[in-house]
């Protein structure tokens, strides 16, 4: 497939600064998540402009049914390889549940773990008003910060359900003021998982930095999603927003049969696949 020419391709590194001119250039930010060094190198050669460590590597590397079991270590492990394979996107680490909820000290105390440890770009946490004195402390030490608002799922238990959010007024209203309020923190940028596109387009208007949407329609200034979903890799999770561009799962399980029925049936190695 032809690649699209973008307007930054010859961007050696991308920054937050450059994310920043993408929005006021409109062009759209590819993101995508990766947690290990040979999947982020083939995204990075790929001109992916985003990598993701997503804590849904708790979901698709360590087979959990939530991110909430994934543990700073284990983040850091995943950062750490991703960053090296990566030269030119920008590097994002989720800051995994129970790392800065409830106690800013703490929260600063892990974002700098993840930067010194890993050699990661920036940070990811999920909330609004509720974690500001958490990213005032982290921005304080130099270290770059995304939001994440709408359906942040390390609150998965508080919400009982990954349904779609503010679709109520009173929700909706709440996740604006969010916005701003880490706009005026100094967010470099905001996630918006699963709300309405109306919303998730408002949003984008009315706030100056970068907003990211995953099942928010096309309005965001980019869409996120997550690596092993897109390429069929996992088959569980068939949300709305999904969009599936192969079935990994079906081609990897193929491959496999043939290695077997090769092997069983000595066709494999065959005489010039061996010394």
């Amino acid at each position: 497939m032809e690649p699209h020419i973008s307007k930054f391709a010859n961007v050696t590194k991308v920054t937050t600064h450059v994310l920043q001119e993408m929005k006021l250039k409109n062009e759209k930010i590819a993101m995508l998540t990766a947690y290990d060094f040979s999947m982020a190198r083939l995204l990075d050669m790929a001109g992916i402009d985003v990598i993701l460590v997503g804590d849904s590597a708790s979901n698709v590397m360590a087979g959990h049914t939530s991110t909430l079991p994934i543990t700073l270590n284990e983040m850091i492990y995943h950062a750490t390889s991703v960053v090296r394979g990566v030269k030119r996107a920008l590097v994002i680490v989720d800051m995994p549940f129970g790392t800065y909820q409830g106690n800013s000290k703490e929260a600063l105390s892990s974002s700098i773990r993840i930067m010194k440890e890993s050699g990661a770009d920036a940070v990811k946490m999920e909330g609004g008003r509720e974690v500001l004195e958490s990213v005032d402390r982290i921005l304080s030490a130099g270290i770059p910060v995304m939001g994440h608002l709408g359906l942040t799922p390390q609150s998965i238990h508080k919400f009982g359900t990954y349904v779609v959010r503010a679709t109520e007024e009173n929700e909706a209203n709440k996740l604006v003021e969010d916005a701003h309020l880490l706009e005026k923190a100094g967010c470099f940028g905001i996630v918006l998982e699963k709300i309405p596109a109306k919303l998730a387009a408002q949003v984008s208007k009315e706030i100056r930095i970068p907003i990211i949407g995953i099942g928010a329609g096309p309005g965001a200034d980019g869409q996120v999603l997550v690596l092993h979903d897109m390429l069929g890799i996992t088959q569980e999770f068939s949300p709305r927003f999904l969009r599936r561009y192969h079935n990994l799962s079906e081609e990897i399980q193929g491959s496999v049969m043939s290695y077997i029925k090769d092997v069983k049936t000595m066709d494999f190695p065959n005489e010039r696949e061996q010394y």
